[in-house]
């Protein structure tokens, strides 16, 4: 299959799939996936992102081609919760003598 032809063919479901199929090694039905099957897969994920990511996380390939790599301040800021939302988060705390 040609390139455009597979980026063409690739739905943003198809790539969630294959993304969690990489991550995890496994497709979605719980069928490991073959050696073969992940170098492809990965770089089916990595075409795209190349492509598609316009808002690349960190480690992953933006849009371009590049790598994108965050500094510590954008992590920090990316996974911040308010405090707001950090009271609605917490469940319990427990002081180690109630344990």
């Amino acid at each position: 299959m040609e390139l455009e032809q597979l980026l063409n063919a690739m739905t943003p479901e198809v790539y969630l799939r294959m993304c969690q199929a990489v991550e995890t090694g496994k497709w979605p039905d719980g069928t490991p996936l073959t050696d073969a099957q992940k170098d492809s897969a990965l770089q089916a994920v990595m075409l795209y992102q190349s492509r598609y990511n316009t808002e690349a996380e960190h480690m992953t390939v933006a849009q371009g081609g590049e790598l994108k790599f965050k500094s510590k301040a954008e992590l920090k800021r990316d996974f911040s919760v308010d405090e707001k939302e950090d009271e609605a988060v917490e469940i319990a705390r427990f002081d180690h003598r109630q344990l």
